[in-house]
């Protein structure tokens, strides 16, 4: 009886599954889309998230006096080291920042802003402030922070739900090699 109600209860959810999926993709698309790209002067959306991550580690943490490790700057972008080392070479070759290493690089390589990187991140912070400044004004604070609230939640879920299909995947299919 009861694999009946779930059975029916999955049927009737289903179209709308559907549906909200397609929303959800579609509203991704339209924040993700070109407008934001017109504020931002000289960066990328990703090469500014990375150098807002290695402002933000420079200014709170006191453990690697200043260093933010290239493995911190991909976990925190949800990017591999390899698609973090290109953008950091981007950056590092424009004298945004500047790249090295501790000992002979096995134990890491770390990022720091130059002066040019700070000058150049202020005036891309003030645009985007600028801009969503409006926004936010527009929208309400507190919609804007309980929006940001639940979309934190949703990623949760995202990522647990994708994680949890990458172990049955390799359940079913054998190692992830």
């Amino acid at each position: 009886m009861e694999q009946e109600e779930n059975k029916m209860k999955a049927e009737i959810i289903q179209p709308d599954i559907g549906k909200l999926s397609h929303e959800l993709t579609y509203h991704k698309y339209l924040l993700n889309n070109d407008k934001i790209r017109s504020f931002l002067q000289k960066l990328s959306i990703p090469e500014y998230l990375a150098m807002h991550i290695i402002k933000e580690s420079e200014l709170t943490d006191d453990i690697y006096a200043g260093r933010t490790y290239l493995k911190d700057i991909a976990d925190k972008m949800q990017r591999t080291v390899r698609q973090t080392s290109k953008m950091v070479k981007a950056l590092q070759e424009r004298g945004f920042v500047s790249w090295s290493h501790d000992g002979d690089g096995s134990e890491g390589t770390y990022v720091t802003i130059t002066e040019s990187g700070k000058k150049m991140l202020e005036e891309e912070e003030a645009a985007l402030k600028k801009y969503y400044g409006k926004v936010i004004t527009s929208y309400g604070r507190e919609n804007f922070i309980q929006l940001l609230q639940l979309m934190k939640q949703l990623e949760t879920v995202i990522s647990t739900e994708f994680e949890e299909m990458e172990a049955d995947a390799i359940e079913e299919y054998g190692t992830d090699e």
